[in-house]
C-alpha cells in the first residue's frame, strides 16, 4: 500500500504540475500576445506665404522655404479580443516647440474625426528647429504683410490632423523592431571658466576656460516598423539633441532632420515616414565647442558641408541598429501607454533675480523691436508678483509613458538637460529607453549644476521650473515605466 501511494502521488502531481504551467503560459500569452497594429503618415506643414521664424530674439521673415518642413504620425494600437487594450499616437512635427495652444487645436480637429480614438492618447514633440514657423501671437513685432502666427497655426494642425487620421486609418498587423547605435551629435555647450560660471556657446580658446559642463548622450535609439510584407514603413529615431545646426538662418529649413530623411528614404523607399525625436538636450547642440580645424579638414576631405556630417553620423548610427534589429522582429509585442498629469513646482524667483528682470524691462519697453527681450524678462516679474501673493505654485505638465516590447518611451514639455534623461535611462526597466522632450514649452530645466553656473539657458528667465522640479520629473517617469513593466500589457 504504502509503495503504491507512493506512485499514486507521484501520478497525481505531474498532471498538476503540468496544468500550472499551461496554465502560466497561457496568462503570459495573454498578457504579450495581443494583436498589435500600426500606421504612419507625413504631411508638408511648409507655408506658401512668407512668414516669421521662431527661437531667436531678432524678427527673421522667411519668404521662401530652403527646405520642406514636415509632421509625421505614427499611430500604435493592440486588440485582444476585438476589443481594445491601449492606443498612442505620437507626431513629431518640424516646429520649435509645441506651443501653448498646438495640442489642443489637434485634439479638437482630430475627436470628431476618430470616434474609436481617445484623443488623450495624442501628443506632439518638436525636433526643435530653429527655422520654423511662429505659432504663437505676441512673440514677436511682426509686419502685416505676412502669414500671422494665428492663422499659420490653424492651418498647420489641420495639416497635422489630417496626418493623424491618415496614420490611424492606416493602422495593420505588422512588427517593430527596435535597436540602439551611435552617433557623435550632442556636444555640451556650456563652457566652464576659471570663476566657477557658465556661459551657452562660451568661447574655449581662452586661458579662463576650464571645461564643459555636462555629460553628451552619444547612443541612437530607433525603432522600425515593418508591414505585413516585411516592408520598412516607418522609423523613429531618437537623438539626444536639438535641431539647430543652421538656426540663425533667415529662410525655413527643417535643419539635420532633412538630410536624415533624404538619405533613408533613399535607401527604403519614398514612402518611408521618419519620426524625429528630440532626445534629451536642453544643454545641447550639434555645433562643435572646439577641434573646429580638425572637423573642417575631415569634412573637406570627405566634400560634405557640416550639415552633411551630422547627417551622415545619424544615418551610420541608425544602419548600425537597423542591421541588427532586423534579426529580431515582433508582432505581438506587450505594449501600454500611460497618461499622467503632474504639478512640478515652479522654480522660486529670489529679489536679485527678479530686480535685474524689472531693469531690462524697463530698457526694452519702449522698443517694439525688443518684443521678445521684453516678454522673457516681463515673465520674471510677473512670477514674482505671483509669488509674493502664495507660494510659488505649480505648473502643470501632462506626461506619456509607453512600453513597447522590450523598449520605455516617455515625454516631457521641456528643453531638459541630459542628465535628467540620463537618469531616467539609467532607472528604467527597459532594456532600451526613448526620452522625448518639446513635447510642449515648457521651457529650459536646467540642473543645480548648471543654474549655481548661471548663463542662458539656467537663468530664472529661461526657467519656470529647477532643479526640485526637474527631478520630481526624473521621480515621476520612472515609477510609471516601472508601473508598466510590472503589469505588462495592462495600462
Amino acid at each position: 500500500m504504502k509503495n503504491l501511494a507512493g506512485r499514486t502521488a507521484r501520478v497525481t502531481i505531474r498532471p498538476m504540475k503540468a496544468l500550472l504551467i499551461f496554465v502560466l503560459a497561457a496568462v503570459s500569452i495573454s498578457l504579450n500576445a495581443a494583436e498589435f497594429r500600426f500606421g504612419a503618415a507625413t504631411v508638408d506643414i511648409t507655408p506658401d506665404r512668407p512668414v516669421a521664424l521662431d527661437g531667436q530674439r531678432n524678427t527673421r521673415i522667411s519668404k521662401s522655404p530652403e527646405t520642406r518642413i514636415s509632421a509625421t504620425a505614427l499611430a500604435l494600437e493592440s486588440r485582444e479580443g476585438g476589443k481594445v487594450v491601449d492606443q498612442a499616437i505620437i507626431v513629431s512635427c518640424d516646429l520649435v516647440a509645441i506651443r501653448d495652444g498646438i495640442l489642443q487645436m489637434v485634439r479638437a480637429k482630430v475627436q470628431p474625426r476618430l470616434k474609436d480614438f481617445d484623443v488623450r492618447k495624442l501628443f506632439l514633440s518638436a525636433t526643435h528647429t530653429h527655422t520654423a514657423p511662429v505659432t504663437q501671437e505676441g512673440r514677436y513685432n511682426l509686419p502685416k504683410d505676412i502669414m500671422q502666427p494665428a492663422e499659420y497655426a490653424e492651418w498647420m494642425t489641420a495639416r497635422v490632423a489630417d496626418a493623424i487620421v491618415e496614420a490611424w486609418q492606416k493602422r495593420a498587423p505588422g512588427k517593430v523592431g527596435w535597436g540602439q547605435g551611435q552617433a557623435v551629435i550632442a556636444q555640451n555647450r556650456r563652457s566652464v571658466f576659471a570663476d566657477g560660471s557658465a556661459v551657452m556657446y562660451g568661447k574655449t580658446d581662452t586661458d579662463k576656460f576650464r571645461g564643459i559642463e555636462g555629460y553628451e548622450d552619444h547612443n541612437l535609439e530607433a525603432l522600425f516598423f515593418w508591414d505585413a510584407q516585411d516592408k520598412l514603413v516607418a522609423t523613429a529615431i531618437n537623438v539626444p539633441c536639438p535641431a539647430q545646426e543652421v538656426g540663425g538662418q533667415s529662410r525655413i529649413h527643417a535643419d539635420f532632420w532633412h538630410p536624415v530623411r533624404e538619405q533613408l528614404r533613399a535607401r527604403h523607399g519614398a514612402g518611408l515616414n521618419v519620426i524625429a525625436w528630440n532626445g534629451a538636450g536642453g544643454d545641447q547642440t550639434s555645433r562643435l565647442m572646439y577641434g573646429t580645424a580638425a572637423d573642417t579638414r575631415m569634412r573637406k576631405l570627405r566634400g560634405l558641408s557640416r550639415l552633411d556630417e551630422v547627417a551622415r553620423r545619424i544615418v551610420n548610427g541608425w544602419t548600425e541598429a537597423y542591421d541588427a534589429a532586423q534579426l529580431d522582429r515582433h508582432a505581438s509585442p506587450a505594449f501600454g501607454h500611460r497618461v499622467k498629469d503632474l504639478e512640478l513646482p515652479l522654480r522660486v524667483v529670489t529679489e536679485a533675480e527678479v530686480a535685474d528682470a524689472r531693469k531690462e524691462t524697463e530698457k526694452f519697453a519702449k522698443d517694439p523691436a525688443q518684443r521678445w527681450n521684453y516678454n522673457w524678462n516681463q515673465s520674471v516679474v510677473t512670477r514674482y508678483e505671483l509669488q509674493k501673493a502664495s507660494d510659488p505654485g505649480t505648473q502643470k505638465m501632462e506626461l506619456h509613458v509607453l512600453r513597447l516590447g522590450d523598449v520605455a518611451i516617455a515625454s516631457n514639455e521641456f528643453e531638459l538637460f541630459t542628465d535628467y534623461g540620463v537618469q531616467m535611462k539609467a532607472r528604467s526597466p527597459a532594456v532600451q529607453t526613448f526620452v522625448i522632450q518639446l513635447a510642449g514649452s515648457g521651457g529650459y530645466l536646467p540642473t543645480e549644476r548648471a543654474v549655481k553656473g548661471g548663463g542662458y539657458s539656467a537663468v530664472i528667465q529661461s526657467s519656470r521650473i529647477g532643479p526640485n522640479g526637474g527631478q520630481a520629473l526624473v521621480e515621476h517617469t520612472v515609477a510609471e515605466m516601472k508601473a508598466l513593466w510590472a503589469t505588462p500589457g495592462k495600462p
